[in-house]
């Protein structure tokens, strides 16, 4: 999966191809020092600023006319601490760069998302998530956090060291400084059973609570155009490891769900009036399957098809009302969707931005093809998932602005607090800051 490009010309571009920027110019630091003493001449210079990952939002949170910073050699595990459980990680760290040397020292995460592309800071500051009865985001399983300031200070914060900022900036859309190192909650490395099968859409419906209940990562997809859904099932167990073949990996994994699925879009572009066919194939096309395997190799899975995404979380006890306003309003309008509708959960937390803020929340995505119009669709959903107060995830395309989300998030004045103090001159600002946090 390709990351971000810089052209000659300058223009950087996000994983999506939805959002361009033509920075000022572009910076590399290659220690924690030479960052600060960036960010201070930018300050002087009288620029704005962004730290940018691999362009994995659809949003241009990332975005600037200013000075970005590419935090590619900010990479590696600082330390382990194994009595206190944590490990301290750079910040430009890519996440499957991570899963593979926690691993290899008999360590995991306790949940991740779906993609490993992205940077540990661009992961958490978006609020990225898996699913979960119990184990909540990446950016909950923060422990300490060091950033660089708008005046070039480096500030370390903890729930005991510099708690407000803390508690702000484990997702911080990247408003109050640039995070050069994180400190993760860690515990040794457990072994995860997946069971996916099919399942019919009313079925998944009917039996929702149990199936939240009854599994610590239940999540499914949901196929417009048909009442078949593809549920996942994820749960320790006690082993012994059985990996999906290679062979069959290859298969489902890239032929089937990469290779097979991209030429499907393809057709479905050309010739949209095909795409219902082609929904009923694809949501057939996968067999029911049982693997066992360390959980960074359950948990994620490789996207090679590019698309564009809107994520909403709304009240978890809101998911079956509002998916099925969501299938009501694709059935009786002329839109065709040939990407599938994810939908995943997460117990509340104590983050003041995160979308899981003080409530249990279910998340719904949906995407469309690279290349395809998604508005038409994109504004209908976003019309359900507020109706339902939804909450918008950071990274993916959503139209909320300060207004709304004031609204929908209680502790959002404690969050514009802790911003102005630490960055009153809006140096880390750009458009879509403004947008979503206010003036």
């Amino acid at each position: 999966m390709s990351t971000t490009v810089s052209g000659k010309s300058g223009t950087w571009r996000n994983w999506a191809g939805n959002v361009t920027a033509r920075p000022l110019r572009e910076i590399t630091p290659a220690s924690v020092e030479e960052l600060s003493d960036a960010v201070r001449r930018t300050a002087e210079d009288g620029l704005t600023m962004k730290a940018v990952g691999t362009g994995h939002s659809f949003t241009a949170a990332a975005a600037t006319d200013g000075v970005l910073i590419r935090p590619q050699l900010l990479t590696g595990i600082r330390g382990i601490d194994r009595a206190a459980g944590t490990v301290t990680v750079e910040a430009g760290t890519p996440l499957k760069r991570l899963n593979a040397a926690l691993a290899r020292e008999g360590l995991s995460l306790t949940n991740m998302g779906d993609i490993m592309e992205q940077t540990v800071s661009g992961a958490t500051s978006t609020g990225t998530h898996g699913t979960g009865r119990e184990s909540g985001s990446i950016a909950a399983q923060i422990r300490g956090l060091e950033l660089v300031t708008a005046d070039g200070s480096v500030l370390t914060c903890s729930e005991k060291e510099n708690p407000e900022v803390f508690a702000a900036a484990r997702i911080g859309i990247g408003a109050l400084g640039i995070i050069t190192a994180i400190t993760f909650a860690v515990e040794p490395v457990f072994l995860l059973t997946a069971r996916e099968e099919p399942m019919p859409l009313e079925r998944v419906l009917t039996e929702f609570d149990e199936l939240w209940a009854e599994n610590e990562h239940f999540e499914f997809y949901w196929f417009p155009h048909t009442g078949n859904t593809n549920t996942k099932r994820n749960n320790r167990s006690a082993g012994p490891e059985k990996p999906v073949g290679q062979l069959n990996g290859w298969f489902e994994d890239e032929f089937l769900s990469n290779g097979v699925f991209h030429a499907a879009n393809l057709v479905g572009r050309a010739v949209p009036a095909t795409i219902p066919a082609i929904a009923r194939i694809s949501s057939r096309a996968l067999s029911a399957r049982t693997y066992t395997d360390i959980p960074y190799k359950v948990f994620t899975s490789p996207r090679r098809v590019r698309f564009v995404e809107m994520e909403y979380a709304v009240p978890r006890a809101a998911l079956v009302d509002t998916l099925l306003e969501l299938k009501a309003m694709v059935d009786r309008s002329n839109l065709r969707v040939s990407f599938p509708v994810e939908v995943r959960t997460a117990p509340a937390d104590d983050i003041p931005l995160s979308t899981a803020s003080g409530r249990d929340s279910a998340y719904i995505a949906v995407h469309m093809f690279r290349g395809t119009p998604y508005q038409a669709y994109f504004t209908a959903a976003e019309r359900i998932f507020t109706a339902h107060e939804g909450r918008p995830h950071w990274g993916k395309v959503h139209t909320r602005d300060a207004e709304y989300l004031a609204g929908a998030y209680p502790r959002f004045g404690e969050f514009t607090a802790v911003r102005d103090r630490l960055d009153p001159d809006r140096r880390f600002g750009n458009d879509y800051l403004r947008r979503v946090l206010g003036a």
